[in-house]
């Protein structure tokens, strides 16, 4: 009898022989809440879609939800209506603002690790129609450092790490760090790490959080980190965020959308050539392979 990991291997193998254009993957990550990862990954979405990019957002985040509250857009299906439910990926795609969908994770990302062969089959046809809807899926994944996130995070070809200037917020960053790179499921060579300075005052000092955690990533654990931005603190976001609205959407000039604007036209600048080894596939089938 086969077993799950392996007969989901087989199901990818044959589908990714079909030549097709694969969505990029971008996953947004943290070592601990509060650092504001939901809010850069809706924000980047909305300037990804300003730049004419199709984006859909996949919240992985079943526990606190940050997505649906901040587009104002309860879902009415989650993945586990694909996985047990046979419904298709489109009716489980939430519009938000601005032409982004969303799809929650729900209950269904806990699932994962019971499929038959059979579910696996068509979880993974649903998913690649992904590539077809969505130019850019980004990821939002829970906070901290559980399996779960790790599962997602070992499986993403580009990483996105927030963190704050706050020590506690490093430490928990590096920790983040350090429980990716001695995980053996892990290889660096099939990923990139790209840090991003939340709450901050100043370059020097988002400069300097950069600095830390590049710093002990090379001599502890051989790794290596990017530094693609930063983003001010800011009142105008802050409002933004207890009213739960998208500051890109609400205040377009504000000095914090300029911001999430410049990171994306970092990302949209440096976008490599993804092949199915680095899309859609590859990342939901990884990740479903460790759960």
């Amino acid at each position: 009898m086969i077993d799950q990991a392996q007969g989901l291997r087989n199901v990818v193998k044959m589908q990714n022989q079909r030549s097709i254009a694969e969505a990029r993957v971008l996953t947004v990550t943290s070592g601990k809440g509060g650092v504001g990862k939901s809010n850069l990954a809706v924000n980047l979405a909305v300037a990804f879609s300003r730049k004419g990019k199709k984006v859909l957002i996949f919240d992985a985040d079943f526990g606190l939800a940050n997505v649906e509250v901040m587009f104002a857009a309860p879902p009415r299906h989650n993945l586990s209506d694909v996985i047990y439910g046979a419904m298709d990926i489109e009716e489980v795609i939430t519009p938000g603002p601005e032409g982004i969908g969303f799809i929650s994770g729900g209950s269904g990302i806990i699932g994962l690790n019971n499929l038959s062969e059979d579910q696996i089959h068509y979880l993974v046809r649903s998913l690649r129609k992904l590539n077809r809807l969505c130019d850019i899926l980004i990821v939002d994944t829970g906070a901290g450092i559980s399996d779960q996130v790790l599962e997602f995070v070992i499986a993403s070809p580009e990483i996105l790490l927030v963190t704050t200037p706050e020590p506690s917020s490093i430490t928990d960053s590096y920790s983040m760090l350090k429980a990716l790179y001695r995980n053996k499921e892990y290889d660096p060579a099939e990923s990139r790490i790209k840090l991003i300075a939340n709450k901050v005052s100043t370059k020097e000092e988002a400069a300097a959080v950069y600095e830390k955690l590049s710093s002990v990533t090379s001599k502890f654990l051989g790794g290596n980190i990017e530094y693609l931005g930063m983003i001010p603190q800011d009142p105008l976001l802050e409002k933004a965020v207890r009213a739960q609205k998208v500051v890109s959407i609400e205040v377009p000039h504000a000095k914090a959308s300029r911001a999430f604007e410049d990171i994306t036209e970092k990302l949209d600048s440096s976008e490599r050539k993804n092949t199915v080894s680095f899309g859609i596939s590859r990342f939901f089938s990884s990740f479903i392979n460790r759960a």
